[in-house]
């Protein structure tokens, strides 16, 4: 296997609609997905900010900001990424 994307967490803004069952479904659809976890952060009168954890075996950024801009969100950061064959945890150290 090639190196690739394997995991990628997300802060989105998004409006209420899709709620976040079908907006995690539509993500877990796109190619190269294996999982997507949501959490919901924050909720205003109007939007939500939500963590989005992706994994997969080959997960294309590209594909995944433009499904998240289908639905009228926006990527706020990009707060980890895992590339490689492997998946490699955060490790603490003393200094943390």
């Amino acid at each position: 296997m090639e190196n690739s994307l394997i995991r990628i967490v997300l802060d989105i803004l998004k409006p209420h609609d899709p709620a976040l069952p079908m907006f995690a479904m539509f993500l877990s659809d796109l190619d190269g997905v294996d999982g997507v976890n949501i959490t919901l952060i924050e909720i205003d009168k109007d939007t939500e900010n939500v963590k989005i954890t992706m994994e997969g075996t080959n997960l294309i950024y590209d594909d995944i900001k433009e499904a998240i801009e289908h639905y009228g969100g926006s990527i706020h950061s990009v707060d980890e990424v895992v590339a490689g064959r492997k998946l490699v945890e955060e490790v603490r150290t003393p200094q943390d």
